[in-house]
């Protein structure tokens, strides 16, 4: 399968898959931004980045090093598990 092939059925799925909005995002640019934001999203919804390495198949190493900067809002949460343990 030639890659145009697969990009015409990767937008064609993704127009019945997305919203209109969704559809129209660079989400939908090419395969890779999906499974960039899959993986942006895992680390900021606090999954642990070996169980996102593992699921993604990077090592930690490279995981950290292409998405550290797609990583926010995590401090406070992270402050608040610090405090929690040294209580107890």
């Amino acid at each position: 399968m030639t890659d145009r092939a697969y990009l015409k059925v990767f937008h064609e799925a993704c127009e019945k898959a997305f919203t209109e909005a969704e559809f129209k995002s660079p989400l939908v640019d090419v395969p890779y931004a999906l499974r960039h934001a899959a993986v942006s999203t895992w680390l900021n919804a606090g999954v642990p980045a070996p169980q996102v390495a593992e699921w993604a198949g990077h090592s930690v190493d490279v995981l950290l090093r292409v998405y550290a900067k797609c990583i926010h809002g995590q401090e406070a949460a992270a402050m608040k598990r610090i405090w929690d343990a040294t209580r107890s």
